[in-house]
C-alpha cells in the first residue's frame, strides 16, 4: 500500500479533529476522501504530509512516516492545496523552473519536462503571459504542472475544483483523472462535492465529525450502506447522506 493509517488520532486539546482512523490507499488508485467541512479531511491530509504531527496512531506514505523522514516523503509526493500560490509577476514557465531548481532539477533536465507539462495542462498558448492575469481555474492547471514536475509518485489534492465554473472543473477533473490513467500515479482526492468524487474515484473514504465511517468501491458502499442488490445502481449523494445521518 502507498499510503497506511492505524489507529490515526489528531487532538487540539479537548477536541478531536480525527478519530482512531484505519485506512489504506492503493498504488495507482483516485481515491476520494468525502466528508463536510470539518470533518477532519484536512488535518488527516496535513499528517500525511508531515505539516502537523499525530496525536497518537501510525502513518506510512511510500513506507515513510511523514513526521519522521518528512523529506523522503516531500520528495516522492505532490501537494495541490485549496488556494494556489505562485509569482505574479512571473509567467508559468519561469514559476515552473523555480519550483525544478527548488527540487534540484537542473535546468538543463526541467526544460522539456516543463514545455511537455504546458501542453498537458493546456497552457502551452499561455505560458508567456504573467501568471498574475491568470484565471482560477488556470491557476489549478498550473498548480497540477507545478506539482508534476518532480515526477511524484502520490499526489494529494484538497479541494482541487473550488471557485472554478463549470468548464474549468470538468477539465481539472478529467487532469486528475489522466494522473492515474496515464502516469500510473496514486491519488488522494480531498472534496466536499459529491458528484466530482463520484466521478473519478476508484475507492471512496467517508469521514464524519473526525470519524472514517465508511471506506470501499462506490457499489461496495452502496450493498453495505444501502442494502443494495448487484447490479443496483445508487448515486453517491443517496449512499453519503445514509452514513452523514447515521454519523
Amino acid at each position: 500500500m502507498v499510503i497506511r493509517m492505524e489507529e490515526l488520532t489528531k487532538r487540539y486539546g479537548a477536541q478531536t479533529a480525527v478519530d482512531r482512523l484505519s485506512l489504506e490507499v492503493r498504488e495507482g488508485e483516485v481515491f476520494g476522501f468525502l466528508g463536510p467541512n470539518g470533518a477532519g479531511k484536512t488535518t488527516t491530509m496535513l499528517m500525511l504530509l508531515g505539516l502537523t504531527e499525530p496525536t497518537s496512531g501510525q502513518v506510512r506514505v511510500c513506507g515513510f512516516d511523514p513526521a519522521r523522514n518528512p523529506l523522503k516523503v516531500k520528495a516522492l509526493i505532490g501537494y495541490l492545496p485549496e488556494n494556489v500560490g505562485f509569482y505574479d509577476d512571473m509567467d508559468a514557465r519561469q514559476n515552473l523552473r523555480y519550483i525544478a531548481r527548488l527540487n534540484g532539477i537542473p535546468d538543463r533536465v526541467s526544460a522539456a519536462r516543463i514545455a511537455k507539462l504546458l501542453e498537458e495542462v493546456d497552457l502551452a498558448k499561455e505560458s508567456d503571459k504573467k501568471v498574475g492575469s491568470y484565471s482560477k481555474g488556470m491557476r489549478q492547471r498550473l498548480g497540477i504542472a507545478e506539482v508534476l514536475v518532480k515526477e511524484p509518485r502520490v499526489v494529494f489534492l484538497d479541494e482541487p475544483t473550488v471557485g472554478l465554473d463549470p468548464d474549468g472543473t470538468s477539465r481539472m477533473l478529467d487532469l486528475i483523472h489522466s494522473l492515474s490513467r496515464d502516469r500510473k500515479m496514486t491519488i488522494f482526492f480531498s472534496s466536499h462535492l459529491l458528484d466530482q468524487v463520484q466521478r473519478i474515484s476508484d475507492r471512496i473514504g467517508i469521514m464524519i465529525k473526525g470519524k472514517l465511517v465508511a471506506a470501499g468501491p462506490l457499489a461496495e458502499l452502496a450493498q453495505r450502506g444501502l442494502g443494495g442488490e448487484a447490479g443496483e445502481s445508487y448515486s453517491l449523494e443517496e449512499i453519503y447522506m445514509k452514513y452523514f445521518k447515521e454519523g
